[in-house]
């Protein structure tokens, strides 16, 4: 089989040309068209709700021309995603070396459970039940009294079954999101959750501070920073994904790592609100652009703060 076969069918399933790749080099040249679209129908996607999750904006990013950078070599250079929440654009480019981090210690703990003991996982879930008292009986667990494997069963139940998958803690590090009211909430994917297993079983995976990314990224590796956004205005403010905050002046910071691993040769792209601060500490870095997107925003108490709003991917490449 072709490549160019191979980027017609995954062009149906609307996957990027690095996976279309991946297929070309495994798949080998007698595998029949229906073989190829069954691994793309068995491709994972991720196992979590999240505020601000990527999926939706996939498509603009290759439309964009800029994703996934064209001289990224999947199979010899390292893609680091540092922030990385339900990991969208990893579960999309699936290369085969990966270093993803996080500062939510029970989503990093989550992810490694499922890298290594997915059927345990899959067995806790199922004992789990959709009725509010019970969930506030979980969501008022004490984190530091759990097993990593009651920690990743407890993280995802609750983003399944809370307000609108999201993720917020108050200053003390305490989960606070209320119950959400679905008909049939899906609790346990079992099915995903082997095939994401599956795919992290030579993924590292870790709970540590964006910057560590500057220990091992090197010429020709591929970064990507979701990190919490800027607020567009003074009480749109949902960065509390930890209880430490993510403003001015670790904004400046994270730019400043951005300039940093652009020195380096690697490429890096970021995702931020389209607001005046973000625009103006990115503009003028000779190699950098700033891209506009449009993303769907359904976190507002008012309806007409819902709706198509802006947003910025900015690339060095």
């Amino acid at each position: 089989m072709n490549k160019q076969t191979i980027l017609k069918i995954s062009d149906t399933f609307d996957v990027n040309a690095i996976y279309a790749q991946y297929l070309l080099r495994v798949s080998g040249e007698n595998s029949s068209t229906e073989d190829i679209k069954r691994i793309l129908e068995e491709k994972p996607k991720p196992f979590v709700k999240w505020v601000g999750g990527k999926r939706q904006l996939l498509k603009q990013f290759r439309e964009l021309g800029l994703y996934p950078p064209d001289d990224f070599d999947p199979v010899t250079n390292t893609y680091f995603e540092p922030f990385v929440g339900g990991g969208a654009v990893f579960f999309d480019l699936l290369p085969k070396k990966a270093e993803l981090s996080d500062l939510n210690r029970e989503l990093v703990v989550t992810y490694n459970v499922i890298k290594s003991d997915v059927e345990k996982l899959i067995k806790s879930l199922k004992k789990h039940k959709y009725d509010k008292e019970y969930f506030l009986k979980i969501r008022s667990q004490r984190v530091e009294k759990l097993s990593d494997l009651e920690v990743a069963s407890r993280f995802i139940y609750l983003n399944r079954t809370g307000f609108n998958g999201m993720y917020r803690v108050n200053s003390r590090g305490e989960f606070n999101v209320p119950f959400g009211k679905y008909k049939n909430p899906l609790i346990c994917d079992e099915q995903n959750l082997r095939r994401v297993s599956k795919v992290l079983k030579n993924v590292f995976i870790k709970h540590q501070d964006y910057k560590e990314v500057l220990k091992n990224a090197k010429n020709g590796d591929f970064v990507y920073f979701d990190p919490p956004y800027y607020p567009i205005n003074k009480t749109s403010s949902f960065t509390s994904y930890t209880k430490e905050s993510f403003l001015d002046k670790e904004q400046i910071e994270l730019r400043d790592t951005f300039v940093k691993l652009t020195k380096r040769g690697c490429f890096v792209m970021l995702s931020n609100s389209d607001t005046p601060f973000i625009n103006k500490i990115y503009s003028g870095i000779k190699g950098v652009k700033i891209n506009k997107i449009f993303a769907g925003r359904s976190i507002n108490s008012k309806a007409s703060g819902r709706g198509k709003i802006t947003e910025v991917l900015i690339t060095n490449y």
